[in-house]
């Protein structure tokens, strides 16, 4: 018997397109999910993304996608990628753009229609080629489930995860006309709000079944402190809403194999190597230290607001700081002047995947002290790595990481460093017992090496969404 066919779409998807964890996790999940189901992969054609490096081709006739009115010229290609099939969407408007969304502080004018479009092509796609579940993610694929349910000839079921609810897709109610959507869905129960449009709330509202990427934030999100002006419209939907926390790719993410470390190691004592090279590599003293590191966006959610007002105080202890990331330029000069005052402080702006690999195995202790995390995957990384995690307890973060207090060494679960308040004080106070810990090197290395072993995987989670999938069926 054929293996039922999955149609996951998403905007970003690695090693394609790249802006955060969506990227991975749209990589990640359809892999661990094509030993039970025929994947296919979906994501736009964007312009820097090389044709020639990954056998990318034409699949059939260009087609046109009419919205508000307009015609659009709409190409399918495709390609096989580590064993798993991916279809991208080309039409000229949605991919020929320097960046994906926009720039760091202003998204494009158009994006509304641009996603738009890259739907409209996906549910014409689907109506040529049968799938039995589409997969999709974040507001850039959420009008999908609007389209679909509007078609009767498409029996296909949607199912709609939320990676992170900060990020609905609201425009001007100006777009309904230009991307074809009737006014009789610009409603309370539709995709109205505070008489703007909501393409967040067409997942929400039309898709078979809803997920978001932790227990804990699924929970969250039915609250006013976490819903972001959605928690009544998801407490309306809370009957198909299910919380599974993310996994990572384990072969991805693996200190054994990673050709991007001087050293690859499978225990405690294949670190040293690789933090030594790495502080030679970016000038600072001091294996001995304890060597803290942050990766992530700029932006107020990361909790860049508590990292910054902290940073004076955690640079005058013993240790070495290393920071990677990109994001609001608000951060960026006050970072600037920080490191500059301090000879155990290194910033790298940007992303740079082979870098992220090499701090996470140089690093003793990575910071994330998030304000919501809807779920995370790099504490889960540092984990992989045998760094331990300093965290705020919210979201996925809650979920993956318990604190070392109550350490275990016969749980399967991760520990690390855990703060419940999200404060500068009490960020300080974890970043204290980090450094005790640290100092306690029995203790320590007991809980590097139980994180090593931890199962971070996919498997659990690609099994929960089987049962998910089976239930829709």
């Amino acid at each position: 018997m054929p293996k039922q066919r999955v149609l996951f779409t998403a905007s970003e998807v690695f090693p394609f397109a790249k802006s955060g964890g969506l990227a991975d996790v749209a990589y990640s999940l359809p892999r661990a999910l094509s030993s039970i189901y025929d994947v296919h992969v979906m994501l736009p054609l964007y312009q820097w993304i090389d044709r020639e490096q990954f056998g990318i081709k034409a699949l059939g006739e260009p087609f046109t996608v009419v919205m508000g009115g307009v015609k659009y010229l709409v190409e399918i290609f495709g390609c096989t990628y580590r064993g798993l099939e991916y279809r991208f969407v080309y039409t000229s408007l949605l991919c020929d753009r320097a960046f994906l969304y926009g720039t760091a502080e202003s998204a494009y004018d158009d994006n509304a229609l641009r996603f738009a479009l890259f739907n409209r092509a996906i549910v014409s796609y689907v109506r040529q080629e049968r799938y039995d579940i589409i997969h999709l993610n974040d507001w850039q694929s959420a009008l999908i489930a609007l389209w679909i349910y509007e078609d009767k000839t498409i029996e296909t079921k949607t199912l709609y995860t939320i990676h992170n609810l900060a990020y609905q897709g609201i425009f001007d109610a100006s777009v309904l006309q230009k991307i074809g959507i009737d006014d009789r869905y610009f409603t309370m129960d539709g995709l109205e709000f505070y008489g703007e449009v909501n393409f967040m709330k067409a997942g929400i509202a039309y898709a078979d079944c809803i997920t978001t990427v932790s227990p804990t934030y699924a929970k969250e999100i039915l609250t006013p402190a976490f819903g972001c002006g959605l928690e009544g419209f998801l407490r309306y939907h809370h009957h198909k809403l299910v919380g599974i926390v993310n996994g990572i790719d384990t072969e991805h993410f693996s200190p054994l194999t990673d050709k991007a470390l001087i050293a690859p190691y499978q225990d405690t004592t294949g670190k040293l190597t690789n933090k030594e090279a790495y502080l030679k590599e970016i000038g600072l003293e001091g294996k001995e230290k304890a060597l803290f590191i942050f990766i992530a966006r700029f932006t107020w959610q990361k909790g860049m607001d508590i990292l910054i007002d902290a940073l004076p105080k955690l640079a005058s202890s013993e240790c070495n700081i290393a920071i990677l990331g990109e994001g609001e330029m608000k951060y960026h000069e006050p970072l600037k002047r920080l490191v500059a005052g301090y000879k155990n402080m290194h910033l790298t702006f940007g992303y740079d995947e082979s870098l992220s690999h090499r701090m996470y195995a140089a690093a003793d202790f990575l910071f994330m002290p998030s304000l919501f995390e809807p779920c995370g995957l790099n504490q889960m990384i540092a984990m992989q790595y045998g760094t331990i995690p300093l965290v705020h307890h919210t979201g996925g973060l809650a979920d993956t990481v318990k604190d070392v207090n109550f350490f275990d060494e016969t749980s399967e679960d991760g520990y690390g460093i855990v703060f419940s308040e999200p404060s500068r004080d009490a960020f300080i106070r974890a970043f204290v017992r980090a450094l005790a810990l640290y100092q306690d090197k029995t203790t320590y290395n007991e809980v590097i090496q139980h994180n090593m072993q931890c199962d971070f995987s996919w498997k659990e989670s690609a099994n929960a969404y089987h049962k998910l999938y089976q239930t829709m069926i």
